[in-house]
């Protein structure tokens, strides 16, 4: 049984926050790969969500560039997530029974795990800050509840574990 943390305040991040670098399964071999922004191309018209990306493995040297204008955000927890511009499969996911738990990078886990692992949690209210879709607000009710807390934070040193040996 972990032992939960004091407190956690809601740092307002929200999911476009993480997508600078996405750990995702290599199309080509199945390691660990990123997707990272597309050096030298960023412009100060597009937005952040827009700008080229790459995605790069060191594994097996596979290189592919995404420019479009269409991204897929993963929505859902009944099926694995994909990254929303190669639409590869997340690196950092794993399945609990009540649905699938992923993340971005780990610092996106990190803050999940926060979350799930303190007792008092926080946040400002909507009206004060104009921000209502905070990452943590919109995580599904499965996380939230304490009597999941356990189940969830193994699921993360699974996740955790996989980093290692990946």
């Amino acid at each position: 049984m972990a032992l939960p943390s004091e407190r956690f305040r809601d740092p307002r991040s929200t999911e476009y926050d993480f997508i600078g670098s996405i750990m995702v399964r290599c199309p080509g071999c199945e390691r660990a790969a990123r997707v990272v922004q597309a050096p030298g191309e960023a412009d100060g018209t597009t937005l952040l969500l827009f700008r080229p990306r790459r995605l790069v493995c060191r594994g097996c040297g596979l290189s592919r560039s995404w420019s479009g204008r269409r991204i897929a955000l993963p929505h859902g927890t009944e099926r694995p997530a994909r990254d929303p511009y190669f639409g590869a499969r997340l690196w950092l996911q794993t399945e609990t029974r009540h649905g699938w738990l992923w993340a971005y990078d780990l610092e996106h886990l990190d803050l999940i795990r926060r979350f799930v692992g303190a007792t008092l949690r926080e946040r400002e209210p909507w009206y004060d800050t104009r921000r209502t879709k905070t990452l943590v607000a919109r995580l599904p009710i499965w996380m939230k509840r304490a009597r999941n807390r356990d189940e969830i934070l193994r699921a993360v040193g699974r996740i955790h574990a996989s980093v290692l040996s990946g």
